[in-house]
């Protein structure tokens, strides 16, 4: 139970979010008006897929220098849960550039660049699923989530910083920390980023301990 602590953490976190997100009062901004609650989910999601995705690529480095089904499982499982929360992190900002620029997507340099770093990582799932051999599915995947890493986090945060966008923190549009002055957003946001951080590494350990039992099975049949 001691090594469990930020489990607990986490839930007391996002409890936390859920409730001063939705109660606590925010500044009223023109065009994003009760809208920028959404900064609590939407943008904190992010910061967890992002730090979920670093932990993959660890992995696959280490099972390159080692290579171990143990390492192959928590990288893939570390993957998979960054990919999920892109894409809710995606359905999040929809929702949101609905409310506040009227369209569901728009031709944005940080939608468009997004949308493409998770197809990019979209493609590591089907090329992990056209594989048999089991070490051979492993070294491949490996190696290409090092690539789709490489690739996906300039996609991410840099390349739209460098062109006019509408969306907050790119081509000269400020990002939300400096405009915004009021700090009872940061006494939400903050504590929003670390529960849902931590919320990815749970999810990212209860599917690879779900694998690990698979592969126990597994191997045990083959026996």
């Amino acid at each position: 139970m001691k090594n469990n602590w930020w489990k607990g953490l986490a839930v007391v976190l996002l409890l936390y979010v859920a409730a001063a997100g939705l109660l606590m009062p925010v500044p009223r901004l023109a065009i994003l008006n009760e809208s920028i609650r959404n900064l609590y989910f939407h943008v904190p999601m992010w910061f967890g897929m992002t730090a979920v995705l670093t932990a993959s690529v660890y992995y696959s480095v280490r099972y390159l220098r080692a290579p171990t089904p143990q390492l192959d499982i928590l990288s893939h499982e570390a993957a998979k849960t960054g990919i999920y929360m892109g894409f809710v992190g995606l359905a999040t900002g929809s929702i949101w550039a609905k409310y506040t620029w009227g369209a569901w997507w728009t031709n944005d340099p940080k939608l468009n660049g997004a949308a493409i770093a998770m197809l990019i990582y979209g493609a590591y799932l089907v090329l992990r699923s056209s594989f048999q051999d089991e070490q051979q599915r492993a070294r491949v995947s490996a190696i290409y989530n090092i690539f789709a890493f490489a690739a996906a986090m300039p996609l991410f945060f840099i390349l739209p910083r460098l062109t006019a966008s509408l969306h907050p923190g790119a081509g000269g549009n400020p990002a939300f920390a400096k405009y915004d002055l009021d700090s009872n957003m940061r006494l939400v946001f903050y504590p929003a980023v670390i529960g849902w951080t931590l919320l990815g590494f749970w999810l990212a350990q209860l599917a690879s301990r779900v694998a690990f039992l698979k592969q126990k099975v597994y191997d045990k049949q083959l026996a």
